[in-house]
Order: C-alpha cells, then structure tokens, then sequence
C-alpha cells in the first residue's frame, strides 16, 4: 500500500509545513518522463522511511501556483521539508541511492 500523499495547494499547509516528521514533496506531472522513472523510487523510499519522512507529491499541471511559490522550473523537482522550511532539493531524475543520502542529510 502507498504511504505517499497526493497534496493540493488547499492540503499543502496541513501535509507538508505543519508535519512533524520530514516530508519530502516531488513536483511532477503526468506527461513528464522522468517523473515516471523516479515514481517507483519514491514508493520505495516511502516504505523504507514509513514513521520517519513522510513522501508527498504535487502535479504541477493542478497545482502551478505551489510550483511556482517554491521556485520550482523543472520537472522532477523534489524538495525536502523540515519544520516546514526547505532543508534539501534535487532536480532531476536522480538514482534512489542518491535520495536517499540527501534524506539522512536531514535525520
């Protein structure tokens, strides 16, 4: 079962900024290639991580006034939160091992 949140400008407050775990939030879309590749990673990451970082997605093509409010201009984008401020981003479609050093960064 996933455990990665779909999040919308509405729930992006509440799911993301007042989490009291890390959330890690990729922006993606559907026509987006490598957003395909790394959406089996970040299922993966997400059970690995279960209690610990909190995995959240936003679509861009729904959500462009959230990509736009983090300064997102590429796709995949993810952006690493910790009280709910931006600890960490990745662009680009980057190998899982690379994920996940970026989120012991910031355990």
């Amino acid at each position: 079962m996933s455990q990665v949140l779909h999040t919308s400008e509405t729930a992006f407050e509440n799911d993301v900024l007042k989490s009291n775990v890390p959330v890690v939030v990729d922006f993606w879309a559907e026509w987006c290639g490598p957003c395909r590749v790394i959406s089996p990673i970040i299922e993966e990451l997400s059970q690995e991580y279960n209690g610990k970082v909190q995995f959240a997605k936003v679509n861009v093509d729904e959500s462009p006034d959230l990509a736009g409010r983090f300064g997102v201009q590429g796709i995949p984008t993810l952006i690493i939160f910790k009280d709910a401020k931006e600890v960490g981003r990745l662009v680009g479609a980057a190998p899982k091992s690379r994920l996940a050093q970026e989120i012991e960064k910031i355990l």
